[in-house]
């Protein structure tokens, strides 16, 4: 996280101390770097020069309109899960033209918002939304395009929660099912098939599992070519990691660089068919976002005890769920690395009623009431996943650009959180 380092024992973001950006906006807060978040989409963008390539963000990684803004100036179209993410495209000046829907449960009311504006795709994901789609697109005037996301049966080798390429994970279209749906859908008058789409996971480290689910992509193209089946675009999903502790991710240029490496090859042994022209779309999320942001928090008290010792913050699962759901390393530093005092072992918990309610274990630091803490690597995950469990209101989002901070999310205030409730009335 090179935008997120110490100065003068200060941690700071960019070149803004984190304690003076909690002086102003209070904590728990999400603090995100501009510089990061540019930083990293640029790696996508530029791996993808000279390619016929669209970069859709997976944008339930964080859907602040403002990153959502400064990723749609960069060119980035965006993958969408919900009928309230497009609205959110839209609101940030992002093209619903460049937007793909995924998803396994789209409603209908989604589904007519969508096509009333025009998205560049539906990820399809069931053989039921296939013949929903075609009866809704009918109803208004349309030809809905369409994707499949086929399921390669894949082991992405992740945590199991966040695994999407397997035969008993939820998502897609079973593979050997794949050729029969795409033959069913040419059948129906209001589809139009433009692509085909996979997503195997999120947080992978090596690319081999991306790159098998390609061969079979691949291989399917081919047997859908054969049966006179055309398609305008391959979508190999997202996944790539980040450095939470030591991990060591896949460069992304490399992967790219393999991804487009392994097309060339198969479009040289294709020479002069159909698939010589094919788009290649990625949708990459955690890997733009997750190392540029931290969620800032203030030690409310330290309970020593005889198995654990408690730094206690103003931070929770609430706020930030990822620890809690996947058990996740987060690492956390002290804001001021400067402290007179001792380190001591830790558990990093919040004030959410639950023994789940934690944020780090075993922690060393040196601590006292009233410190700042920074947990690392928040950037994805954190406050789109954010909850009003315990009636907390969700925090302040800040954003650090060109030497200035930006309030880009007030904290929510308790009223707010009961302002659409009612009681009975006699």
């Amino acid at each position: 996280m090179s935008f997120f380092s110490y100065q003068n024992g200060e941690l700071c973001a960019e070149n803004i101390p984190l304690s003076k950006i909690a002086a102003q906006f209070g904590t728990p807060t999400y603090v995100y770097s501009k510089a990061a978040l540019l930083e990293n989409f640029s790696a996508y963008a530029n791996a993808c020069q000279g390619h016929d390539a669209l970069i859709c963000y997976a944008m339930k990684a964080n859907s602040n309109l403002a990153v959502l803004n400064l990723l749609a100036q960069q060119g980035a179209g965006f993958d969408l899960v919900s009928g309230g993410e497009l609205l959110r495209v839209i609101a940030a000046g992002g093209d619903p033209q460049k937007c793909l829907f995924s998803g396994v449960g789209k409603t209908r009311d989604e589904i007519r918002l969508a096509l009333s504006h025009n998205i560049l795709c539906f990820n399809v994901e069931s053989i039921a939304e296939l013949y929903s789609l075609n009866t809704i697109a009918g109803e208004m005037g349309k030809k809905a395009p369409i994707s499949l996301r086929v399921n390669p049966n894949v082991d992405a080798k992740t945590h199991p929660y966040i695994a999407t390429g397997l035969k008993d994970n939820k998502f897609g279209i079973a593979f050997e099912d794949a050729l029969a749906t795409y033959q069913a859908a040419a059948q129906l008058p209001h589809l139009h098939i433009v692509g085909i789409d996979c997503h195997i996971g999120s947080q992978l480290l090596d690319d081999a599992p991306l790159l098998a689910a390609l061969d079979k992509l691949i291989e399917l193209i081919d047997q859908l070519a054969e049966q006179g089946i055309t398609l305008h675009h391959l979508d190999l999903g997202g996944g790539i990691g980040i450095t939470y502790a030591d991990e060591r991710p896949v460069a992304v240029a490399d992967y790219l660089g393999r991804v487009f490496a392994r097309i060339a090859s198969w479009r040289a042994s294709k020479s002069g068919s159909q698939h010589t022209s094919i788009k290649v779309i990625f949708e990459p999320g955690r890997s733009i976002v997750g190392n540029a942001g931290v969620l800032l928090t203030k030690v409310e008290f330290l309970k020593p005890g005889a198995e654990k010792n408690f730094c206690i913050v103003d931070a929770a699962m609430n706020d930030l769920m990822r620890p809690a759901m996947y058990q996740a390393w987060m690492d956390v530093k002290a804001v001021n690395n400067a402290a007179a005092v001792e380190p001591s072992t830790y558990d990093v918990v919040g004030p959410i009623c639950e023994s789940g309610d934690w944020l780090a274990r075993n922690r060393a630091l040196a601590v006292q009431t009233g410190d700042l803490l920074a947990i690392m690597s928040a950037g994805a995950y954190g406050m789109t996943m954010a909850s009003n469990y315990n009636t907390r209101g969700r925090p302040a989002e800040v954003m650090v650009a060109d030497g200035h901070t930006h309030l880009i999310r007030q904290r929510e205030t308790i009223e707010s959180l009961f302002a659409l409730e009612s009681i009975l009335l006699k």
